[in-house]
């Protein structure tokens, strides 16, 4: 078997790192954005979750969203009503959320007909809705599992079925509101910073002196 030739070898070689070099180079670079998106469907197990409290305003009803002992929900509640009083978890590092009633310990789902009812389990992704934003500064609340249909209900409080739901029609349009009587967190609230002075050592003050030297 006869060697091969010491040039035809460099060549094989730098023909072999440019091949590479090309296959790296048409790599596309990463999509941010599809990484957030899957991330944001992904439920995360391992951080803190961020826990708020607030009451859902209806933009057609002119009332708040409620959660009733019976498992019904409705948005014919007052201000400052026991029952439109809301825990609102998170879910994910980004907007998607579990809400439920503050006194009744129910969750906000969504079954298969696209009808609003409360369960004692919220585990499940008909429980989980994702907080958007809207222009008109209006949040609209979409189903995890069904991701067409959303949160929405009509003049006199009704829930609507969710397969009838569009993001720009007014049912499915809420505003945030702190319960009544509670007043939102101010700085002024927070305590100062302690800060904690530790003696100086002898080899602390002998440095410190030499670099002010």
């Amino acid at each position: 078997m006869r060697a091969v030739p010491p040039r035809l070898s460099y060549l094989f070689l730098h023909l072999f790192a440019f091949c590479f070099y090309a296959q790296v180079t048409n790599q596309s670079p990463p999509n941010f954005t599809q990484h957030v998106s899957e991330q944001s469907k992904a439920t995360d197990r391992l951080s803190r979750r961020l826990i708020r409290i607030y009451q859902l305003y209806s933009r057609t009803s002119g009332k708040h969203v409620q959660v009733l002992p019976n498992k019904k929900i409705n948005a014919m509640a007052g201000d400052g009503d026991e029952h439109a009083k809301l825990i609102v978890e998170t879910d994910t590092f980004g907007s998607r959320v579990r809400i439920k009633g503050a006194e009744t310990g129910l969750y906000i789902c969504m079954n298969k007909r696209g009808k609003l009812l409360g369960k004692k389990n919220g585990q499940g992704r008909d429980c989980i809705f994702t907080e958007i934003v809207l222009e008109n500064n209006y949040t609209a609340l979409r189903n995890a599992r069904y991701e067409d249909w959303y949160m929405a209900f009509t003049r006199r409080g009704r829930p609507r079925k969710g397969s009838r739901t569009r993001q720009h029609q007014r049912e499915v349009h809420f505003m945030k509101r702190l319960p009544k009587g509670q007043q939102p967190t101010h700085s002024s609230h927070h305590q100062p910073f302690d800060f904690i002075q530790y003696p100086f050592s002898r080899r602390t003050k002998r440095t410190r002196y030499s670099s002010e030297r």
